[in-house]
């Protein structure tokens, strides 16, 4: 298994409040138990450690509706290993990677109110604008040496005010004061350059593939 991508396992289901995570032969089975997203099963290798017959063979076995696949691959390769039952993310996604330090961020805009809260291992941070309304968010969980940020979000309308920064640059203040020296992502590509502006670093692709036959096939 690949450590990175153990990492994020890790402080993915803390973050999310899913299931502990199954250890499987080729990875982990994630319970979710949301519609649209009832289970994930998540490849241990990455690049070119991650084969065909083991992605076939998991994927076979998959029937329901909403069981996700997350190979850390790039979606042309996987999608070629994939049958019509199900939809990919044509957009790749990135795991992602940065040296934590304790090295200050920068204050909210004038105007706008910063308030972090942490509960379950779990501190969450959102931005407020003047007007009250939600500017930007995220989430990290710090899991030892290691720190998963996790569901970074700025508003259209406030977007290039630095607020992305802002929210990332704290929750890695706080994950380097709590002990975590590596922070773990799984990135957009919207959200790539923001990251790599801040030092982060790509380690794999990510696909993500939902399991959604035909209405006629369910039934």
């Amino acid at each position: 298994m690949d450590g990175t991508v153990q990492a994020w396992v890790n402080g993915w289901v803390v973050s999310r409040g899913a299931a502990p995570p199954l250890t499987e032969p080729w990875g982990w089975t994630i319970d979710m138990g949301m519609d649209g997203h009832v289970t994930r099963h998540v490849f241990g290798a990455t690049g070119e450690d991650l084969d065909e017959t083991t992605v076939r063979k998991v994927a076979g076995s998959v029937t329901g509706h909403g069981v996700w696949l997350k190979a850390f691959r790039d979606p042309e390769v996987v999608s070629g290993w994939l049958d019509d039952s199900w939809w990919i993310d044509p957009e790749p996604g990135y795991l992602m990677t940065v040296p934590l330090a304790a090295d200050g961020a920068p204050d909210a805009p004038d105007g706008y109110r910063l308030r972090a809260w942490s509960r379950g291992g779990v501190t969450r941070l959102m931005v407020a604008a003047p007007d009250g309304s939600l500017a930007a968010r995220g989430q990290i969980a710090p899991m030892g040496e290691t720190a998963v940020v996790d569901q970074i979000e700025t508003a259209p309308g406030h977007r290039r005010m630095g607020l992305g920064s802002l929210v990332m640059r704290t929750l890695q203040n706080t994950a380097a004061r709590q002990g975590a020296r590596t922070g773990v992502l799984a990135g957009t590509p919207a959200g790539r350059g923001l990251y790599e502006a801040l030092g982060w670093g790509v380690v794999a692709t990510l696909t993500s593939a939902r399991h959604d036959p035909p209405a006629s096939a369910r039934s």
